[in-house]
């Protein structure tokens, strides 16, 4: 194999490297956002707890919605955590996956690596797929946190 024909083996891997890359950096900014959001409600719960023990307020309803609102983006926050964990670990696949299309390369024409290559891969893209499906769920759980809100302010 000549190393024209090498690069191109490798050509896919890194793309999948750069995809992943773009999707760690979109995970990165909404594990951001909910972690804000979080402390946040915090806040405003201890302020609104603060207030009522000394009897300043009496704002039951919106320390329950605070509550329910935690609890939701603490499960968004695992969400996102286990979205990134799926991507870095594909991004480790498809490197190992290069490396391995580097080794055939050296060796010779290897059944072996080139099967592993292939393998390697795919189990890649096993692990994009779960983070885009963790992706999904923590987009639906944001929708979720959304109505409570919205339902709050009525």
């Amino acid at each position: 194999m000549d190393a024209v024909e090498i690069i191109k083996s490798m050509l896919a891997p890194a793309v999948m490297v750069n995809c992943c890359g773009l999707f760690l950096l979109g995970m990165n900014n909404k594990y951001s956002v909910v972690v804000g959001r979080v402390r946040a409600l915090n806040e405003e719960k201890r302020r609104l707890s603060a207030a009522e023990r000394e009897g300043k307020s009496n704002e039951n309803n919106r320390l329950t919605s605070i509550n329910k609102q935690i609890d939701k983006l603490l499960y968004r926050v695992k969400l996102v955590r286990n979205a990134v964990i799926s991507y870095t670990v594909a991004v480790a696949f498809f490197i190992v996956n290069c490396i391995a299309i580097g080794c055939n390369s050296l060796i010779g024409n290897g059944q072996a690596y080139a099967a592993l290559s292939t393998i390697l891969f795919f189990v890649g893209l096993i692990f994009v797929f779960a983070g885009v499906a963790y992706a999904t769920r923590e987009v639906i759980k944001g929708y979720e946190i959304v109505k409570i809100e919205v339902a709050d302010m009525e």
